[in-house]
């Protein structure tokens, strides 16, 4: 009952997911992967390396759920199969995609977030590009942003639960609730920040090369068709 965004911070293996029933659907993945498994499905994470540990970060809407039904059992052991997003085909997590809009791309799988190829989306800052994830085709949306050395992305605020991983780069963001003082976080490769409810942010890129960041977040938006 849990849609999930899984992001591979380290390592290389692979993933099984299967219905009750069904057949395995087993795909690998490495560094910068990202896939979401598709809801109300089994899985299983396989680390390929015989010397190192693969690390994944999971992002899923769970506190929604268990806030919207207050019932461990129904949320862990409901056998309902949503068939419409997923029915055990073949190719769900080749890495096949296609652009539904020019910063939209729809896949289930994305081989390396880090090099994925990304469009202009300077009205969010000079020089900044991105590209927004469509994938299994859930509520829980991510999206893929870089903006180039000595600028900042736009300040903006939105509701809670928006998870900020940094790719690449250093710099830092100010964040702030309305009529409170500013704070500043510093941040690096691998830093996480989840902004405050309704809190004010802002993005600064005072690295040497340009700053790149994946963003998951639930229910921002929805395409159709």
């Amino acid at each position: 009952m849990i849609e999930e965004v899984v992001v591979v911070l380290s390592g290389r293996g692979a993933t099984s997911i299967w219905l009750d029933g069904g057949k395995k659907q087993t795909f690998e993945w490495q560094k910068g992967s990202v896939f979401s498994p598709p809801i109300n499905s089994w899985r299983q994470h396989f680390n390929g390396s015989p010397s190192e540990p693969a690390r994944l970060l999971a992002i899923s809407n769970a506190p929604v759920v268990f806030n919207l039904y207050h019932s461990k059992d129904f949320v862990f052991n409901n056998p309902y199969v949503f068939a419409e997003r997923f029915s055990g085909e073949a190719d769900y997590f080749s890495g096949k995609g296609k652009a539904v809009a020019r910063t939209i791309w729809r896949s289930n799988f994305v081989p390396d977030i880090d090099s994925f190829g990304l469009q202009d989306y300077s009205h969010r800052g000079a020089g900044g590009s991105g590209i927004w994830l469509d994938m299994a085709d859930n509520f829980t949306k991510s999206h893929i942003a870089q903006f180039p050395v000595s600028t900042y992305k736009t300040a903006h605020r939105h509701g809670p639960g928006s998870h900020v991983l940094i790719l690449t780069g250093r710099g830092f963001s100010l964040m702030w609730e309305e009529g409170k003082p500013i704070e500043k976080f510093d941040w690096g490769p691998g830093s996480l920040m989840v902004p405050p409810d309704m809190w004010w942010h802002q993005h600064f890129n005072t690295g040497t090369e340009p700053a790149r960041y994946f963003a998951v977040h639930y229910g921002f938006w929805r395409v159709v068709g």
